[in-house]
């Protein structure tokens, strides 16, 4: 088994590494990397709160989700990559401009919000397109551990970000004499991490693979009978709840840790580059466990285990259960997420699922928005044991919505349950 896995990752497309390598760009500099671990802590250095932060990260997130469909239609005449690399242009272009706020002419606030937004249209182009794209550029043998790749590439990319964000503040503010309770030290970070998008830019640029749109993707035979429709709103709310209960744990966990625990920003990045690196060996293992179990019922089963990471991190207020309980739920977010990719592009016809892409896309905005809007109502009135709690009922929904309508089986119970329908 071994053996055939790394037979399997050697013939790994050329354009298919290419993408991995903007995966992984993207994973260290904005996704689970500096970015993520120094935009809120950026912002409460600049005098703003929890609710302020969580407002900037809820527009931006309801941006994505709404121009998510749009963007997906638009796929289909302009085709993947064209789209793919404006995204990472925007996400440059939007990000750099978010730490210039102290210098803009207008309301520093009003520019956050905007910048963060059209560094969040970027993402969404970049999300959407992302799915459809590897599945034009792999085969049917390797695409299963090339979703798997690019989720472990994220959190390992993350892991290596974490930890040069949570030490660079450290470092500027030692060469500029100033303190770690100024914004500076952590502007100048965040600009790098804008500008790593370039380079990300000129790689998708060299991938040879053809962008005709007119090019019919191959159906995968596991097709559900039933509207097409029906099936992309299901699966689109089946991924808003589990992404809220998510985005409550990526949005305020390092303003929990800063705020509520008085952790120091170095030790905050340690934390939460670990966190992520159980992600890692966790998102390599998808593909086998999809080859045993399946691709719905491993995403049910990782569903259903988000619950009790997330009600460790709201009932145990130390360091140390929050990192337990952020490991766990990067694990298990990086083998579900490969796993409903593949689910929702293979049940789904070829000519749909760049909409359907464009829809989860949606669902993921939105639900990131819920998640940071309402967190930065409930932290401020109920503290954040009631938001972690609300993290783990919108991941327990998800998971029973997904159960009630799909009852997904492993590919054993799918194939006996198709010989008794024969007979």
């Amino acid at each position: 088994m071994v053996a055939r896995y790394f037979s399997t990752l050697t013939h790994i497309s050329r354009d298919a590494r290419l993408f991995l390598l903007t995966s992984a760009l993207y994973g260290f500099a904005i996704f689970g990397g500096i970015y993520t671990t120094l935009l809120n802590l950026y912002l409460l250095r600049l005098g703003y709160q929890a609710d302020f932060a969580g407002m900037v990260n809820g527009t931006g997130q309801i941006v994505l989700g709404l121009s998510a469909v749009p963007i997906g239609i638009l796929g289909r005449y302009l085709g993947s990559k064209r789209l793919l690399a404006a995204g990472l242009a925007a996400i440059a272009l939007g990000f750099g401009l978010i730490p210039l706020s102290e210098f803009s002419p207008f309301s520093p606030a009003a520019w956050i919000i905007v910048t963060h937004m059209i560094g969040q249209l970027g993402v969404g182009l970049y999300f959407v397109n992302s799915g459809p794209f590897i599945m034009r550029i792999t085969t049917s043998r390797e695409r299963n551990h090339v979703y798997a790749l690019n989720a472990a590439l994220w959190p390992l990319a993350g892991f290596a970000g974490s930890l040069v964000g949570g030490f660079l503040p450290g470092f500027f503010a030692g060469q500029l004499g100033l303190e770690l309770s100024q914004a500076a030290p952590y502007r100048y970070p965040l600009i790098i991490a804008a500008i790593l998008m370039i380079p990300a830019v000129i790689i998708l640029l060299q991938i040879r693979t053809s962008d005709d749109v007119k090019e019919e993707l191959p159906a995968s035979g596991r097709e559900m009978n039933g509207a097409a429709s029906l099936i992309i709103i299901i699966l689109g709310l089946v991924v808003l709840l589990r992404v809220a209960g998510e985005g409550v744990v990526r949005t305020f966990l390092n303003i929990y840790l800063d705020n509520g625990l008085q952790m120091s920003t170095a030790n905050i990045g340690v934390l939460l580059a670990f966190g992520q690196l159980l992600a890692v060996p966790a998102a390599l293992m998808m593909p086998f466990m999809a080859r045993r179990w399946g691709d719905g019922v491993i995403y049910l089963l990782c569903s259903w285990g988000m619950v009790p990471g997330l009600l460790i991190i709201a009932l145990v207020p130390h360091w140390a259960a929050a990192g337990f309980g952020f490991m766990t739920m990067m694990a298990l977010i990086s083998i579900a997420r490969p796993a409903i990719v593949v689910f929702q592009m293979e049940v789904i016809p070829p000519r749909w699922r760049t909409l359907m892409a464009g829809s989860t896309t949606t669902a993921v905005g939105l639900g990131w928005g819920i998640a940071s809007w309402g967190g930065g109502y409930l932290v401020t009135h109920l503290g954040y044991e009631s938001l972690f709690v609300v993290g783990a009922i919108l991941s327990a929904a998800s998971a029973a919505l997904f159960w009630a309508y799909f009852r997904p089986r492993t590919p054993a119970g799918a194939a006996n349950l198709i010989l008794s329908n024969a007979e």
